[in-house]
């Protein structure tokens, strides 16, 4: 009887590395699910929940008087705008609801439709409603701003007046979106925010924090209040990745609206924004509008309104902005906001 030969053996070596991949992969998995649990267990909701066709939609509620409605930027949740001061400010004067936007923080983000920016200000226009916040002023900050501006252009529109902070108004060519683009896709997204992008998205963190504050040093109170680990969760490394995905498509959209938009717009960029060129969004944004004041502070970066909240709130209490009114105010002093 011949003997076999050898390379009709099964490739053992191959199938010893297959396997030692997939248990790699099952140990991060499992790793990633354990860290995301105890960081919602260490960091219980601080504000409140109302739900929302099913969605349960998490929300900061203080102060007392006219409303004013904040929306966070991708990468973060509503946290970011504890840490910055400008809650704490507001609500001084204002009832100052923040939300978490779909899968960001602690609202839900199921997958029976596609979160676009409509979509989200849909979901928080019924939010609003059931809180009965009307005639709300709408701070919107980076990815917040395309929300923000959707939510100002519906027919039903409870907005009074927008405020937008570092935002993308334009389509243009974004690698970030691209880059991220396959941890969107269903199935295969899922194994990566729990494996390979759950591992970078730790590693790269700090740096990003650095990018969308540069120049300016990161807070040192930053990462604390919103806690690194609540950011690099699953869910929100998902949100994270299908919100870069339709920036594009939802700047698109909004551009060709922006004619309708009929209400005051306070324009607030950094000069040194690395993230969101001011000349290409804000200043062209501005252009586009017959009522809008434009705000440009030099030497800031992407996350002003850790820099300068006190402006945004004397932006809100000012008001100056009427239809046919379109002024540039660069590097221009804002009044005294406690008078």
């Amino acid at each position: 009887m011949a003997a076999t030969k050898s390379n009709d053996r099964p490739p053992r070596g191959k199938g010893v590395i297959v396997a030692g991949v997939a248990a790699a992969l099952a140990a991060t998995a499992g790793w990633v699910a354990s860290k995301a649990r105890r960081a919602e267990e260490d960091q219980p909701p601080q504000g409140a929940f109302v739900d929302v066709d099913g969605v349960r939609v998490h929300y900061l509620d203080r102060g007392r008087g006219k409303p004013v409605v904040l929306l966070h930027g991708n990468a973060v949740r509503l946290q970011d705008f504890v840490a910055s001061g400008l809650i704490d400010r507001l609500a001084q004067h204002y009832r100052v609801v923040a939300f978490d936007r779909p899968g960001f923080g602690y609202s839900e983000r199921p997958r029976d439709r596609l979160w676009t920016a409509e979509a989200q200000a849909e979901l928080l226009h019924e939010a609003m409603a059931q809180l009965g916040l009307e005639q709300a002023v709408v701070i919107g900050h980076s990815w917040g701003t395309l929300v923000a501006l959707e939510l100002a252009l519906r027919e039903d529109a409870a907005v009074q007046q927008l405020i937008l902070v570092s935002g993308y108004y334009f389509p243009t060519a974004r690698a970030d979106a691209a880059l991220v683009a396959p941890v969107a896709i269903p199935v295969l997204g899922d194994v990566m925010r729990y494996t390979v992008s759950a591992v970078f998205a730790r590693l790269l963190l700090g740096q990003t924090v650095k990018a969308m504050f540069a120049p300016q040093p990161v807070p040192a109170d930053f990462l604390p209040v919103l806690v690194r680990e609540m950011l690099v969760r699953p869910v929100q490394i998902r949100a994270n990745a299908e919100d870069a995905a339709f920036m594009v498509p939802a700047a698109a959209g909004l551009r060709e609206r922006y004619d309708k938009l009929t209400i005051p717009v306070t324009i607030f960029a950094g000069e040194a924004d690395k993230v969101v060129d001011p000349e290409a969004h804000a200043r062209r944004l501005h252009a586009a509008l017959s009522n809008s004041d434009l705000h440009i502070i030099p030497g800031l970066g992407h996350m002003l309104h850790h820099a300068v909240p006190e402006q945004l709130v004397a932006a809100v209490r000012s008001n100056q902005t009427t239809a046919g009114n379109s002024v540039e105010r660069q590097g221009e002093s804002w009044p005294d906001i406690t008078a």
